[in-house]
């Protein structure tokens, strides 16, 4: 693969408003792909949108309706919060066992109709972390593909370093304010009436994991989580996981935080 004009294009546009259009097109010229979009992340701080290549009904979906809370669930945000290593990564790599069973992928997910997403994590500071996501809407990208993606690693990740290694939020108060509140929601359900565990196996259930992911993660059987599921149902009077996302839905409304899933049905059963 011939890629010499392509990076050249990208190193070319460090520090100027076409970076993100000459990084797109670059990598569109290793693996075609639909759309592109770039999140800077700090902490559990509302996203900023780098950059995306969306027409504007789509653009609402993974943008504007992503940064209102979904983000919180989403595997690729989930990773720029653990140690893990710089690269690409696959959603399925990263994604929870029960992702794709979850009501983050009923409600939200399954709506932007994607084949697969993949993205580079770059960690440009110690406190900014940026995926460059790469989606595809007909067919997932092949282990070729994948490769030659890992290739060009080494001058995506120096380039966005470099472009981006001056990035200051200008929305930084803003955006501390919606992940508070999107925090703070997580933490009320159930308040008053679920233990500190109880809330914790909710918030994991909420991302995806099985009971026995859970069980790992907070170092308890399987057994032993799917009780404290059967107690937290009881307590909160509800009998599907659909139930339980309606509570967090209700709780973003309580802090202030615009629902971000308006088409979800809070009826819906797991």
């Amino acid at each position: 693969m011939d890629w010499m004009d392509p990076a050249g294009r990208i190193v070319e546009n460090i520090g100027t408003p076409g970076f993100g259009d000459a990084l797109a097109q670059g990598l569109r010229e290793v693996a075609p792909y639909d759309f592109a979009v770039i999140f800077g992340y700090v902490g559990s701080e509302r996203p900023i949108d780098l950059f995306d290549d969306f027409p504007p009904d789509r653009r609402r979906l993974h943008v504007e309706e992503y940064q209102e809370g979904p983000y919180l669930l989403d595997p690729f945000f989930l990773i720029t919060l653990e140690p893990a290593e710089p690269g690409l990564w696959r959603m399925r790599e990263i994604a929870p066992d029960r992702f794709y069973q979850g009501e983050y992928y009923r409600n939200y997910y399954a709506q932007t109709g994607l084949a697969e997403e993949i993205g580079f994590l770059i960690r440009v500071n110690a406190d900014l972390l940026i995926v460059v996501s790469l989606m595809r809407k007909e067919k997932r990208f092949s282990s070729a593909e994948v490769r030659a993606l890992r290739r060009v690693w080494p001058v995506i990740d120096a380039a966005c370093r470099k472009h981006w290694k001056d990035l200051t939020f200008s929305d930084r108060a803003q955006a501390s304010s919606m992940g508070d509140r999107i925090e703070s929601a997580f933490r009320s359900i159930g308040e008053g009436v679920l233990t500190a565990r109880e809330r914790q196996i909710v918030e994991l259930t909420l991302r995806g994991h099985s009971a026995d992911a859970t069980g790992k993660l907070l170092s308890i059987s399987s057994g032993t989580v799917r009780i404290h599921r059967r107690n937290i149902y009881t307590k909160l009077r509800i009998s599907s996981q659909g139930e339980l996302f309606s509570f967090f839905i209700n709780a973003m409304l309580a802090s202030g935080t615009t629902p971000f899933l308006a088409s979800a049905n809070p009826s819906a059963t797991a």
